[in-house]
């Protein structure tokens, strides 16, 4: 558990689904960032929490109490040569923006990451999200690719961007 400026950060369970649901289902409803087009009921946002804690990893960062954001990594490909690479989201309430939350969570989430044996993350930016794509940056992510008009939301079609973080080689 980490402790920075006023909020904590902490493995996520089951019981933050509702919290974790209200963040996310604001950005479902009002945003092309989720692709999602309905919001998630608890119930199955708790099941997603569950499900990711078996064999990989979920983070919560609560500030007096509250929830104010999350950051988990999953899956990329189902095919067994992916096995060491991971997909990562990072999600942070409207209020809690620009406190850093989002760069400490992905640190976090990062070192969980490598100490599972991940050796590659993958982030997947729907455009334009400028502060996304700078908290890749910042996080040593590399843009490695952009998919023109993949999504369609709210009546329009959006790009996407990969971005790529690699575990540093060992020196020979």
């Amino acid at each position: 558990m980490d402790t920075h400026q006023d909020f904590t950060i902490r493995r996520a369970v089951p019981a933050d689904a509702a919290a974790i649901a209200e963040i996310y289902n604001g950005y479902v409803e009002k945003t092309v960032i989720s692709f999602e087009t309905e919001p998630v009921p608890v119930a199955e946002m708790a099941q997603r929490v569950a499900d990711r804690l078996n064999r990989y990893d979920w983070l919560v960062a609560e500030r007096q109490g509250r929830l104010i954001g999350y950051a988990y990594y999953g899956q990329f490909r189902t095919r067994a040569a992916y096995d060491h690479v991971v997909e990562s989201t990072v999600y942070i309430a409207g209020d809690a923006l620009g406190l850093g939350l989002g760069r400490r969570l992905y640190a976090e989430l990062i070192q969980s990451a490598r100490d599972k044996g991940f050796r590659e993350i993958i982030g997947v930016i729907a455009l334009p999200n400028d502060a996304s794509e700078q908290l890749h940056e910042r996080m040593g992510f590399v843009r490695v690719g952009h998919l023109p008009r993949v999504g369609y939301k709210f009546g329009r079609y959006i790009d996407v961007s990969f971005w790529q973080w690699s575990l540093p080689e060992a020196p020979a």
